[in-house]
């Protein structure tokens, strides 16, 4: 098949949208297809992989206002173009929201099929950022995800939550972890030392710094004694998170083996975000062999089994963070029993398995396009 992966991100990129495409395109090279990357330019200085697995076609951008680690596509006519020009059988629309929209758009006057996949919560952004906002924002989902032929959700609440507001033809597409690079036996004591020198329990964020992820409901298990809070990431937040979690270690964002390293080197991974349609940095915390805490809302729910993988905790209680972070700590047989019992639950969720999933979507699409040619 010959596919054209619509990106709102893209690798150097480094978020939940820019890793699935590359591995989304990785995948279909791996099995005899041809992908080719519409996506938005990166920012000056911040210099693309040229390793990657496919052509990457960019088009111009702009940073997001009060958020410049985002960019937003412009129009451009390089995007219809790079349809024409690749003869897509598919056209592969991930987390449609500028250049998505575009590409449904230009999908559909080629009458070539696509393929929507579900990935931010626009919903619940709206809420956070404006306090209102959230029925139009479903109105725009609706609008996008209803022009295409598959909507795909990464989670069952993703899907209940399109289903509910009226987005037809929606199925469930989970995502894949590297279960390789993130492996319990890369635990670096060295750096263990390091990030707690006084022998503390290491508890880990992973991810964004921005309003929406509510990292500050950590504050509590900063303040419990022998525990030392650390935090991998960046975004627009940091600065109001090193004042908000007081002997926090803030290590900035890490990508590939190092920060399969510092997984494997947490004792606990705790999520704060309740937005979260699948959360990634839960399953790379499971597949480190750690106990998680999370919110009980969105993806979590699939990911993390109470009382078996970690602790579901309700959603922006700082209270409820603290104290599952207080039991986990006070128990090391429930820490290696979580742990243990979360390696094994991921273990056959591979990118090659989910994968091969889509590459069945593709083609349930493509047979279901010549039906109704036929008839």
């Amino acid at each position: 098949m010959r596919v054209v992966i619509v990106t709102e991100s893209f690798p150097p990129d480094v978020n939940g949208v820019a890793h699935c495409a590359l591995q989304t395109a990785r995948h279909l090279v791996d099995r005899g297809h041809t992908p080719v990357v519409v996506a938005p330019a990166p920012a000056p200085g911040n210099k693309p992989d040229a390793s990657g697995p496919c052509r990457v076609v960019h088009v111009p951008s702009l940073p997001l206002p009060g958020y410049p680690q985002v960019r937003v596509a412009l129009p451009s006519r390089r995007l219809a173009a790079t349809l024409i020009e690749h003869r897509a059988d598919v056209v592969h629309l991930a987390s449609p929201f500028v250049l998505g929209v575009r590409g449904m758009a230009a999908a559909a006057r080629l009458g070539v099929p696509a393929v929507a996949v579900y990935q931010t919560d626009l919903a619940g952004y709206a809420r956070t950022y404006m306090g209102a906002g959230e029925a139009a924002a479903w109105r725009r989902i609706r609008s996008v995800h209803g022009a295409a032929d598959l909507t795909l959700a990464p989670s069952s609440a993703a899907l209940n939550d399109l289903e509910t507001h009226g987005v037809p033809r929606v199925q469930l597409w989970p995502r894949g972890v590297d279960t390789e690079r993130f492996r319990p036996d890369h635990r670096d004591e060295a750096l263990r030392r390091e990030l707690a020198p006084d022998g503390e329990l290491i508890v880990g964020y992973v991810g964004r710094l921005a309003p929406e992820k509510q990292v500050e409901l950590l504050a509590g298990a900063c303040g419990l004694e022998g525990v030392r809070v650390v935090i991998v990431g960046d975004g627009p937040s940091r600065p109001g998170l090193e004042q908000a979690l007081p002997g926090a270690v803030f290590l900035g964002r890490r990508t590939g083996d190092d920060l399969a390293r510092i997984f494997a080197s947490l004792d606990v991974f705790a999520h704060t975000g309740p937005f979260e349609t699948f959360c990634q940095t839960v399953q790379e915390a499971m597949a480190s062999g750690l106990p998680v805490v999370a919110p009980a809302a969105g993806g979590p729910l699939d990911l993390v089994a109470h009382g078996h993988t970690g602790l579901l905790v309700p959603p922006r209680d700082a209270t409820a963070v603290r104290d599952a972070v207080r039991s986990l700590a006070a128990d090391p047989g429930l820490r290696a029993a979580f742990g243990a019992a979360g390696r094994a639950t991921v273990e056959g969720r591979t990118w090659a398995a989910v994968g091969d999933q889509l590459i069945g979507h593709y083609t349930n699409v493509l047979a279901g396009r010549r039906t109704v040619v036929a008839a």
